[in-house]
């Protein structure tokens, strides 16, 4: 872990890979000292924001006497119930997918289902989640070309993760299924349906 200022309040937390994060995150989030306000997880960083009591000395020094958790473990011990997101299984890239895997596209959504997912971190739009997977059985690229338009609830995969489009939007992800769940509400007391940490399954429909 490398430990970078990030202007006044706040400091950046740097990972050589998401696995690290992802523990370090389920480690911090269980023991935050008083005066940490948030925790911002991303592929390879944790932003941390603090004000008075807490100072840059006492979350540096928390930052580093913290152990990170084992995965298991960590899902193990985590009360938050799972998300479960039923699923259209028509996405117009299925077909490709499933011959870049070299499996049916029965296979494909099987596999998706069979997985249970980790939000690691959230961006590119308000709810957006990028969701992992131990032994992730699903890995396969991003289009050589974005759509310049992705309809709500579009179910992708990209690389080691898949993710939900909360809204319309441009996308380069590989697009399997689609939801009706709103991923994203700014009228809800919580607008984002999946925030870090959430485990997530998928169910066809």
């Amino acid at each position: 872990m490398r430990i970078l200022p990030f202007g006044e309040g706040a400091l950046l937390a740097e990972f050589p890979a998401l696995d690290d994060v992802l523990a370090h995150y389920a480690a911090l989030s269980a023991s935050p000292p008083p005066g940490v306000t948030e925790l911002v997880p991303a592929a390879r960083t944790i932003l941390v924001t603090f004000a008075a009591p807490a100072s840059t000395a006492v979350v540096r020094q928390w930052l580093e006497q913290t152990a990170p958790h084992d995965a298991e473990a960590s899902t193990a011990e985590d009360s938050r119930d799972i998300v479960t997101l039923e699923v259209d299984y028509s996405g117009q890239d299925l077909p490709a997918v499933a011959r870049l895997l070299g499996v049916s596209e029965a296979e494909v959504v099987r596999r998706h289902q069979h997985c249970e997912w980790t939000a690691a971190f959230t961006g590119f739009v308000p709810g957006f989640a990028y969701l992992v997977t131990p032994e992730n059985p699903l890995q396969v690229p991003r289009l050589a070309e974005p759509r310049t338009r992705v309809p709500a609830g579009s179910v992708g995969l990209a690389g080691e993760f898949s993710g939900v489009y909360p809204s319309a939007s441009p996308g380069g992800w590989q697009l399997i299924g689609r939801t009706d769940a709103r991923l994203w509400d700014a009228a809800r007391e919580q607008p984002a349906l999946i925030a870090p940490g959430t485990r997530v399954r998928f169910r066809a429909v």
